[in-house]
């Protein structure tokens, strides 16, 4: 069972970061840059909001056995980075960064990686937080995803864990909750750090 829940931390943390990193610099791009296909880039990521996860799920198990990633913990976590509702969310955020700002920064000589880390990222924390719950929330709660990226016992998350628990002892029902408490701690400890960004987020 530690097997697992270290499992699952790690793949719910490195979604989390490696998703709000991306869409920090995705959103960024679509709000504030002038480049030829924005709208329609910014279109696309809208449309594959819509998109079920299922309808992508064997290009997405193929691409992750071509890597040999297939039963790893990185195939849980790498299809998720690139995550449409969070570069959405973080175009949002971006579109009220001052442009005035952004060209001081410029004429002040800051490079635009200077520019993004020190103006961009201060001011989208509130989305950042926001992003930071919905991803690891999304990432922990993704079933269907781990059961179908993961097979060996060793690299199983918390809610396969359980589940197969549930499946080995079915009328061990104090085994199962017990799980399912100690599944739920980190979800409330990251809503607990991330809760005054999430509600400025939400506002």
């Amino acid at each position: 069972a530690i097997r697992w829940m270290i499992n699952t931390v790690f793949m719910a943390v490195m979604s989390m970061i490696f998703t709000c990193i991306t869409a920090a610099m995705a959103g960024y791009a679509l709000a504030k840059k002038r480049f030829v296909g924005r709208k329609l880039l910014f279109t696309l990521i809208v449309c594959a909001m819509a998109l079920p996860k299922q309808v992508i799920l064997i290009p997405l198990l193929r691409e992750m056995s071509a890597l040999n990633l297939y039963n790893t913990i990185w195939a849980v976590i790498f299809p998720i980075v690139g995550w449409p509702f969070g570069v959405f969310l973080m175009k949002q955020f971006s579109e009220g960064i001052p442009t005035e700002m952004l060209e001081a920064a410029r004429i002040d000589g800051a490079s635009e990686a200077r520019t993004f880390v020190k103006i961009v990222l201060p001011m989208v924390k509130p989305g950042i937080g926001a992003l930071a719950i919905f991803t690891f929330i999304n990432s922990w709660n993704d079933y269907f995803m781990q059961l179908i990226m993961l097979s060996s016992t060793s690299n199983l998350t918390i809610s396969l864990g359980i589940a197969k628990l549930q499946a080995e002892n079915s009328t061990d029902f104090g085994l199962i909750m017990a799980g399912a408490a100690l599944a739920a701690v980190p979800i409330i400890i990251i809503f607990l750090i991330f809760q005054k960004y999430f509600t400025k987020g939400i506002a």
